[in-house]
């Protein structure tokens, strides 16, 4: 009986200072920022990236971002697969800052039709 008494009270104990812990202050947040932003898209086919996405698409989310940030875009276009059973790739990648939009818009086009173009001729 003893035994059962310390160890109720020991187990009382540990439950009463478990829940002390209160949360009194919220914490909010005013700022997020972002350091990189990168869109990685993989593709099977050209009507597949066609229907992705459009630079318009691109254009609007670039422009929720802030002055001066890293971004990048890239398509991975799926291939045919090889004898070892492995799916052969092509990537395209473009790296930018938000600084200089239209530019960087501009490489997203060509690698756009870059790839339309790789499955255009496959």
């Amino acid at each position: 009986m003893k035994n059962l008494a310390v160890v109720l009270g020991i187990f009382l104990t540990t439950i009463s200072y478990a829940q002390e812990t209160s949360v009194d202050k919220e914490q909010v947040l005013k700022e997020v920022k972002l350091k990189d932003f990168g869109v990685s898209i993989s593709i099977d086919s050209a009507e597949e990236l066609e229907s992705t996405f459009t630079i318009a698409d691109i254009r609007e989310i670039l422009g929720e971002l802030n002055v001066n940030e890293d971004v990048s875009f890239e398509v991975v276009c799926n291939g045919d697969k090889m004898s070892n059973g492995k799916t052969t790739t092509l990537t395209y990648k473009v790296n930018g800052n938000t600084s200089d939009i239209d530019s960087f818009l501009k490489s997203v086009n060509k690698i756009r039709n870059a790839a339309i173009n790789y499955y255009s001729n496959k």
